[in-house]
Order: structure tokens, then sequence, then C-alpha cells
């Protein structure tokens, strides 16, 4: 259960110090500490000049401006933005000028930070957790039934309790601590809001300070300070460019109708942008880019800690005094240690001294990184920076297409805006569109974009005499391509789907290398009845399926044809009804194979009978079959008839055995003789039957190896009704 730790904190830590991070030091060549000594210390803000916003999230930024002499100069980002910035700057001093350096504040992980306190406690502890790091120290105790307690912090324990009341089921969790005074008595109070624990020792209270001023520090730091310093002479133009991170603009579109039905509509297109960013965007140049570049994030910014191995130290193994058992003496060599110890002691001639040396200590090693960098980027000439006449101009790059504003835009920091990318006349048609994958015929514009810009994805209103007609969405439309969109329900017009008659004609069958191929000629023909309750009159568009590698046949032709089906137009009166009809002609070819070991006689049969000719080139083939078939046919009913005469013979050793010595016995071992010699019979003739049914399937396999033959027909295979569709 976790505490309220923000009421704990504050009865533990009298006050938190503000820290601030150390300035992080810089190893500088001679030359670059002679350009830092003489740069001034003031930075100069350096602001954003151009900006293009892509869909897949991220913002090129362009910053200009002049210098004079040495100068630094700042710009500031938010954390987030730093890895993408890292990743893609890019400075240009001009006119002979160049970058000593670029530097930014830093900040250890708060992980990092937080090992170097002894409390031992993460960034988000709870009350257990602080109490546990204060296990063993000095505290006073105030708020206590009894008065006030000061002692050691022995322990932090939960117990389950019952809540009371009349349900004694119902139980609550409540903590308890354990204080242990100088006196050795032991206390043990429940830890309830009205507990205020207080540590004694100062240096403990310190490190309390450090801590809540290390979490204030990191929820604070959210804003970095990027500074170069520009080295030259005289007045140069300074340009810095970078990527961050932005949110995905986004583009919505107004077609408006006028009161008068005419042939054309206003297209108004609008983007939606949103300034998140660390700075304003005063009279920038905006550029909006349709397209998903691949980019990612590395975490530059976040001083990177190698894991390194732990590697014990090596401890040399110790033996401990053992006693051996003796072995038993002999008698000869009893009588040699009796005359040794009667002997007087001699100095030896010579002693053998043997060295020990210890060993040397293993040597380990840590691979250290040879360094860390990310990729560059950014600074590239594109062809948005030589704008055309206009409002805006539209540049296709690859796959993708640029907005390009001519006239400066201003969003600040935090703020969003409507930025107009169209306002042009273009040629509308408004139809209702049906298609048997909606419920109902929808109202429908179909528009042909006739200007300059690419249309990209987003929503679209439509208004209609002054009034809100519907509303929906369009994906990308590029110069002269044309696009249906839907955006209401047209519930004065339907269309019944009557039904698709079907007729298939066999027109060719071949036979190559043991392949059959069958090509066979489908006809649908599909009628839709369509009827129109309106008081004006509609221009129905029929979205008809496509066949798969079919032709259409019929007198209708389509407006449009995609990848799935055909668009037919059909007039349709006010308070009227009108017909239409789609016939196709789609080949489709089946393959058969055949080999000697699939059973293909019913085919073969059946294919024979389409024509003389085909029954003559066949006949080889099914008689060849049909041998093999019957082949099969003996060889298992051979097989099965010594699995009888297996099953006899067995029954009858089993009789024999039982009946040993009686006179039945006899006739069994004449039938169990009998039974032995037709087995032994059917074996014999089992081989055989093998190379019988080997040669019917080596002669089936030659002839459809060589059989070869393309015939033409004309065969009708039937044709069914396919229920109508609404």
């Amino acid at each position: 259960m976790r505490l309220a730790l923000t009421v704990v904190c504050c009865a533990l830590v009298s006050s938190a110090a503000a820290q601030t991070a150390a300035p992080a030091k810089t190893h500088a060549t001679p030359a670059a500490a002679r350009d830092a000594a003489v740069a001034p210390a003031t930075a100069k803000d350096l602001p954003v000049r151009k900006v293009v916003l892509y869909k897949n999230g991220v913002g090129y930024f362009e910053h200009a401006g002049t210098v004079v002499g040495n100068q630094k100069v700042a710009i500031d980002f938010t954390s987030p933005q730093l890895n993408d910035v890292l990743q893609s700057l890019t400075v240009l001093d001009l006119n002979g000028g160049r970058i000593a350096g670029v530097n930014y504040n830093s900040t250890t992980p708060l992980a990092e930070q937080l090992k170097t306190l002894a409390l031992g406690m993460t960034d988000d502890p709870t009350s257990t957790e602080l109490f546990q790091a204060l296990r063993g120290q000095r505290v006073e105790v105030t708020g206590a039934p009894g008065g006030a307690i000061s002692g050691r912090l022995m322990s932090i324990e939960a117990r389950t309790v019952k809540a009371g009341g009349s349900d004694d089921s119902v139980t609550v969790d409540k903590f308890f601590l354990t204080i242990v005074a100088a006196t050795g008595a032991v206390r043990v109070v429940e830890l309830t809001p009205a507990l205020s624990v207080r540590p004694v020792d100062a240096a403990l209270q310190g490190q309390l300070d450090r801590y809540l001023a290390l979490l204030a520090t990191a929820h604070a730091n959210g804003l970095r300070h990027l500074t170069l310093d520009a080295l030259g002479q005289g007045t140069r133009e300074l340009r810095v460019s970078y990527i961050s991170e932005v949110p995905v603009w986004k583009a919505t579109y107004r077609i408006v109708f006028g009161r008068d039905v005419t042939a054309k509509a206003t297209v108004q297109g609008w983007a939606v942008v949103d300034n998140t960013v660390g700075a304003d965007w005063e009279n920038v140049q905006l550029s909006l880019v349709a397209g998903a570049p691949q980019s990612f994030i590395q975490p530059l910014s976040q001083p990177l800690y190698a894991r390194r191995p732990e590697v014990p130290i090596a401890v040399a193994a110790e033996t401990t005094p053992q006693t051996h058992e003796a072995a038993e003496m002999r008698q000869f060599d009893r009588m040699q240690l009796a005359g040794k110890l009667a002997a007087p002691m001699r100095t030896p001639a010579s002693t053998a001294t043997v060295t020990v040396e210890d060993n040397a200590p293993a040597s380990y090693g840590v691979a250290g990184m040879e360094g860390l960098g990310g990729s560059s980027g950014g600074g590239v000439y594109r062809a948005s920076d030589a704008l055309r006449e206009g409002d805006v101009s539209t540049n296709a790059f690859d796959d993708f297409f640029e907005y390009a504003l001519q006239q400066p835009v201003t969003i600040r920091k935090n703020e969003s805006a409507m930025v107009p990318i169209l306002q042009q006349e273009l040629p509308v048609e408004r139809v209702t569109l049906w298609s048997a994958r909606e419920a109902h015929p929808l109202r429908a514009v179909w528009l042909d974009n006739a200007s300059k810009l690419t249309l990209d994805s987003g929503s679209f209103s439509i208004f209609e005499g002054g009034t809100f007609a519907g509303e929906g969405l369009l994906e990308p439309i590029h110069p002269g391509e044309k696009r249906l969109l839907s955006y209401a329900t047209d519930q004065a017009v339907q269309v019944h789907a009557k039904g698709m008659a079907q007729k298939r004609t066999l027109t060719h069958i071949a036979l190559h290398q043991g392949v059959l191929v069958e090509t066979t000629s489908e006809e649908t023909e599909s009628t839709y009845a369509i009827s129109n309750a309106g008081d004006e009159a509609r221009t129905v568009v029929v979205e008809h399926a496509r066949m798969a590698n079919g032709e259409l046949e019929s007198d209708a032709k389509p407006a449009e044809t995609t990848a799935t089906a055909y668009r037919f137009k059909q007039p349709v009166e006010a308070h009227g009804a009108a017909e239409l009809k789609v016939r196709e002609r789609a080949k489709l070819d089946q393959t058969v194979m055949l080999n000697a070991d699939m059973d293909r006689t019913a085919l073969l049969v059946s294919v024979s009978r389409f024509t003389p000719e085909l029954e003559e080139r066949l006949r080889p083939l099914i008689d060849a079959t049909t041998a093999l078939n019957e082949a099969k046919r003996k060889l298992a009913e051979n097989l099965q008839r010594q699995k009888t005469l297996t099953d006899d013979e067995a029954r009858m050793r089993e009789n024999v055995t039982a009946l040993k010595g009686n006179e039945a016995a006899k006739r069994f071992v004449e039938e169990l003789n009998r039974a032995e010699d037709d087995l032994t019979a059917a074996r014999k003739e089992q081989a055989g039957l093998e190379r019988e049914r080997d040669a019917a399937r080596e002669k089936l396999a030659g002839l459809i190896a060589q059989a070869a033959f393309d015939a033409d027909l004309n065969v009708a295979m039937g044709g069914n009704q396919i229920g109508a569709v609404r």
C-alpha cells in the first residue's frame, strides 16, 4: 500500500536546498582557447527564419542572422528537442568565419545522481521505502499516544486488521513503527497522518535535503541552452539548421457550391499548424511537406554510461590441517626402524631447496568505447528555396510534395494557426455513388484537380446553397487526377442488383509433359435497376466489381476504371427509373498434374468424350491406367489372402497344441499343412504381381511423358443464376 509520501517528507525534511548543475568542463585546443578568450560573454539570440514541417512529425528549422567579430549565439530548445538537434545540427558562418564550438547545458541522469546518496532510494519511493532507508537512525516521534518518543527506528511493518463495524470480513492495512529508546524500551506506534517523525542526525537531514533538491531539479530542467561561438572578423551571415520533433500538420478543405448549379466549385484548403517548440516563429518562411522521410531519435543529449563487467577478486584456496591414517608395518620394516633409531644421527650432505613463487595476479581489462557520435544532416538546398509567384507554390521531389507560402507567417510558441494553402475554382460533378459494399447510395462529388497543387490527405466539408451538406475524407489527389469524394447518404436513390447470369464454356484443352490445362470462358451479365424518388435528376455512378482476368463486353462503357471495379454513369430523371446491364468475359485456366501414382481415370474418360480425336489420343493413357489399377487390385487381393491364411495357420497351431495326443489333432494337422502350402504359393505369386504392377506403372509413366496435344473446343459447361443484391 502506497502512503502519502509528501506528508511524510514534509515532517522529515525541514527545508529543501536548490541545487544548480555545475558547468561541464571542456577540453579545448590552444587555438580554441585563444579564440574563446576574446569572445564576448554575452550571447545574441538567432531568430527562426525558415520552417519546413513534414507529415512524419519532424520539422526542419533554419535560424539566420548577422554576427560581428567574435560573437556568441544562443538558441533555446526543450529537452525532447535536443536529441534531434544534436543529430542534425548544421552551422554555417559565411564570409570567412568559423565555429569554434557548440555547447549546451547537460545534466547527469537522475538515477546516476541518486546513486551518490547513502539513502538508497529511487526517484519514486513509497513512504515504506523511506522509513526503510531510516532504519537504525535516531529519530524523534511526536503525535503518538503517550507523548513524544526518542530513540532509534528499528523497523516498519504492515498489519492487516479488521476495519470494525458490523461486517467482520472487511479488513484494512495499517503500518506500525518500532522505536528502541536509549534505555532499551521498545515502543510500537501506528503510523497515522498525525504522527511526525524527525531525524536527529544533521548529516541525515542534509542527505534528505539533497535528495529532494535533486528531484526538484530534475522536474525543472526542461529547457536547454545551446551556445555557438562564431569567430571571425567584420559583419558576417550565420545560418543554423536542424530538425526537431513537432506535431503533424493537418490539411482540411472546404468545397463550396453557389446557389446556381454550375460545373465548378470553390475549393479552399487550410493547413492546421502547431508551434510547440521553445521559440516564436516570427515572420518565418513556412513550407509544408506531405511525405514521410525516415527519421528516428537517439538519446545523444543524455550522458551514456557503458556497462562494465564486475570481476571478482581472485582469492587463493587455503587448505586446513588434516590427519591421515598410518599404514600397517611389516616385520621387516619394524627391524629396519629399530636399527635406524639405535644408530647416531648424521647431517645430510645436501639439502634440496624448493622455492614457491606467488602467482602473478590475473589481469582483467575492459575495452573502452572509442567514441560516440550522431549522424549530421540538414543544410541541403531544396527546390523550395526559390519560390515562384503566387500565394502558394508546390514543388515535387521524389515521392514528396511541398506547399511553400510566399507571405511570411508568425506563430508564437505554444500557439496554433490555420494557414491557407489553396483557394481556387475547380471542376466538379455532383453524383450519387452506389457500391455493393455500402448499405445505401452516397451523395458524392467527382472532383477534378485542375490546379497545380497536390491536395494532401485530410478532411473536407461540403457547402451547398450557403448551408452545410456533409463532410468526408480524401486521400492525396495529384494535379490532373480525378477523385470521387462521398459526403452524405442519398435517400432518394435506390439501386437493386437483380442478379448475375453466368455461362461457362470449355474453349481449349492441352496436355504437355504430364500437365493437363483446361481453358474455360466464363461469361457473366449483371443487371442493375435504378430508381430516383427525388425532385431533381441524378447521375448515378454504379461501382461494378471487376472479374479476375475479365474483359468488358457490354455496350455501356465505364466512365472510370479502378484496380477492382468499373464505374458506370447512369442518368436518372426525377421520379424516374433506369436499367444498367454489364457483360463480362473471363478466361480461367485449370491445371491438373498427371502421373503414374495418381488415379486420373475419371478425368481422362470425361475429357475423352469431348471429341473423337481426344478419345483416340487419350485411349492409350486410359488403357494403361486401367491396367495399372487392375495390377494394384490383384496385388491387394493377394496381400489380403496372405493375411487370412496367416490368421488361419495361427489358429490351427493353437488347436493342434491344445489337442495334442488326441485323434482329432490329426485332422487339424492336415489342415495346417494345407494352409502352409497355400501361404507359400501366395507369397510366390506376390512377387509376380509386384513385377506386373511395376511394369504397368512404367508403361503409364512413359505414355504420360510422350502424350502431347492441343485442341480448341466449344463445350458448354453449364451456368447458374446468382441471387440478387440490394
